[in-house]
């Protein structure tokens, strides 16, 4: 938990009442929907700086909530997952349309929405979204890397901190086992709506894309090659990219200062 940080949960029935969502809260101000990646949701300090500015809503895969595991199994395929994201968002009955920052596999989930329900952001911003793909720029596989290999796919420094902080456990051995389970559960999880091939149609889908869009990508992204990065803003009319230098697959985690000046300046432009 991060120091002074008000972090409160909200819980929404969708589905017909077969999902029971939870969702992060942080903060008050206009309303920020943050979609995690592949391995889970983490308040991090990036969300946390957003929250000072923000109401952040950050709602967690079902399946990967804390109990309830067994969620996942409740939703058959990518199309029923937009459609249930997106009626979560609308049962928080925000007051405006809310911004929305999706983080690699988050980044493609708020692709899917923001083409399938044009109206539903104000604005969007994506994090090295994963969702499309090229024979020429394989995407890494996550899902069968293990643990000792994932900060080197994720980051470009494995001595920064967050790099260091994913490769160092709690030092209670329960609660080690318990935050890697939890993460292993959440790669299977999310993998269910990427794999084998991480192309489900989004490219197709991706001019429907009507809201102003920030693709933020790292430079030296080892699991989804920044070339995707004009993939996406050839894809999506008008949207703007920005690359990351000396940055892996999570800017938010590694370039912290930087993502928060590009983030900032794009959500309080006109």
């Amino acid at each position: 938990m991060i120091p002074g940080l008000d972090l409160r949960e909200r819980t929404l029935d969708v589905w017909d009442g077969r999902i029971t969502m939870r969702v992060k809260t942080a903060g008050r101000g206009a309303p920020l929907v943050y979609l995690h990646p592949a391995s889970g949701l983490n308040f991090d300090p990036f969300l946390a700086e957003l929250s000072t500015e923000y109401a952040v809503y950050a709602p967690e895969l079902p399946g990967t909530s804390a109990g309830d595991p067994n969620a996942i199994h409740r939703i058959d395929n990518l199309s029923d997952l937009v459609l249930i994201y997106e009626e979560a968002i609308r049962t928080l009955e925000l007051p405006v349309a809310p911004v929305v920052i999706g983080s690699s596999f988050g980044g493609m989930l708020a692709a899917e929405l923001a083409a399938h329900f044009p109206k539903l952001f104000e604005k969007v911003v994506l994090f090295d979204p994963i969702g499309l793909w090229r024979e020429d720029l394989p995407i890494a596989n996550w899902m069968i890397a293990p643990a000792s290999e994932l900060p080197a796919l994720l980051f470009n420094d494995t001595s920064c901190p967050p790099a260091k902080a994913m490769s160092a456990p709690p030092p209670d051995p329960a609660a080690a086992v318990a935050m890697m389970s939890s993460m292993v559960w959440a790669l299977g999880c999310t993998g269910k709506f990427v794999w084998p091939i991480p192309e489900k149609g989004l490219r197709a889908r991706l001019h429907r894309v009507t809201a102003p869009t920030l693709i933020v990508w790292g430079e030296n992204d080892a699991l989804a090659p920044v070339g995707y990065a004009a993939e996406f803003g050839g894809a999506i009319r008008g949207s703007r990219v920005e690359i990351v230098r000396n940055c892996g697959h999570v800017p938010q985690a590694e370039q912290l200062e930087t993502t928060l000046a590009l983030v900032r300046g794009f959500l309080g432009s006109v």
